[in-house]
């Protein structure tokens, strides 16, 4: 299918925290119990459709990245930093330590996006995720929002096993991003925004009601 703009968008964050599952429900509506640890990077790609215009949809492949938490990968891992417009920090809402963590992955991106970038100090946006949010939670909803806030990032808790709120955590910021191009406040030729090609298509219309606003730029 046919795509108007490709997102690159990079998945972060501990070891174990869920989020080759989180891509793996977005992508193929599928969870499995047991993953084997990611060994360097692992990619996933879908076309969503993002209000646009006039109420009318845009088609937008996001190419995601999902990297290895562990140390030993790490020098591999930020490689992929370079040309990321998005980026999704995960961690285990069971485990209070990864929340603690996501401080470091937040800074570790933007220092390794402004590497590749002349400087430029912060990705174009980010998104906390809460992932496991099914089970009993050792990370209040509270402190996340509040991480995310002192960020300056969106914030949501997902569930990778009953689908809860996964294709928000991808949309959300995609959307965002989305409505900043078209504002002029990005451009479209910005590091890790393609622009595709939509011929003899017709786009879709975008209905008002396609996704709840379980996010927000605290």
């Amino acid at each position: 299918m046919a795509y108007q703009y490709l997102f690159k968008t990079i998945v972060i964050g501990e070891s174990g925290v869920g989020k080759s599952a989180l891509l793996l429900y977005f992508t193929d509506r599928r969870f499995t119990p047991v993953h084997d640890i990611t060994i360097g990077v692992e990619f996933g790609s879908k076309i969503v459709q993002l209000p646009s215009r006039q109420r009318r949809a845009t088609a937008v492949k996001l190419q995601i990245w999902d990297t290895a938490g562990q140390e030993a990968f790490r020098s591999i891992t930020r490689a992929y930093y370079q040309g990321a417009a998005l980026a999704l920090v995960v961690y285990d809402a069971t485990r209070r330590h990864t929340f603690d963590k996501v401080t470091n992955w937040i800074e570790e991106a933007r220092a390794n996006y402004a590497r590749h970038q002349d400087g430029q100090s912060s990705l174009p946006l980010l998104i906390v995720v809460g992932n496991k949010a099914d089970c009993q939670q050792a990370v209040s909803t509270e402190e996340g929002q509040a991480l995310a806030a002192q960020h300056q990032a969106l914030f949501i808790e997902t569930s990778a096993k009953t689908g809860h709120n996964v294709d928000e955590a991808f949309q959300a910021p995609a959307r965002l991003l989305m409505q900043k191009i078209l504002d002029g406040q990005i451009s479209q030729n910005k590091s890790g925004i393609r622009v595709g090609e939509m011929l003899h298509m017709t786009p879709r219309p975008y209905p008002e009601n396609d996704h709840q606003g379980c996010c927000a730029l605290l």
